[in-house]
């Protein structure tokens, strides 16, 4: 059976890395954020630019795309007038939780460890 392939990955000699391969579905300034926030609860689209205000309309909606493209969020458009579309992690994308989980404790332990400084973009 020969399927076509759903994404392409740059690979010395065209062998399997798992790293490249994770690499090529998180690239983006915003998809790991995307995804603390859909891990928490399905999320509507007008919410997560709430919650992520730096982002721009047409940049979370391309990051929003490209991982439901790669199978890591499932769309869902809700019956109400207008029409509302919510994002979840998909069966697969909640394979990705304890990844972040661990993400999360490493960047508490970071900032005990090294000097962080964080600034409101916004104003």
């Amino acid at each position: 059976m020969n399927k076509k392939a759903e994404l392409i990955v740059e690979a010395p000699n065209g062998d399997f890395c798992p790293v490249r391969l994770m690499q090529k579905i998180m690239e983006g300034k915003w998809k790991f954020i995307i995804l603390y926030y859909l891990m928490l609860k399905p999320t509507r689209f007008n919410e997560l630019q709430r919650l992520i205000p730096n982002i721009s309309h047409g940049v979370l909606t391309a990051q929003l795309k490209e991982l439901e493209k790669y199978h890591i969020v499932d769309r869902r458009v809700l019956e109400n007038k207008p029409p509302k579309v919510e994002y979840s992690l998909s069966k697969l994308g909640r394979e990705f939780i304890p990844v972040m989980n661990s993400m999360i404790h490493f960047g508490k332990v970071y900032a005990t460890e090294v000097p962080v400084l964080f600034e409101d973009k916004l104003s």
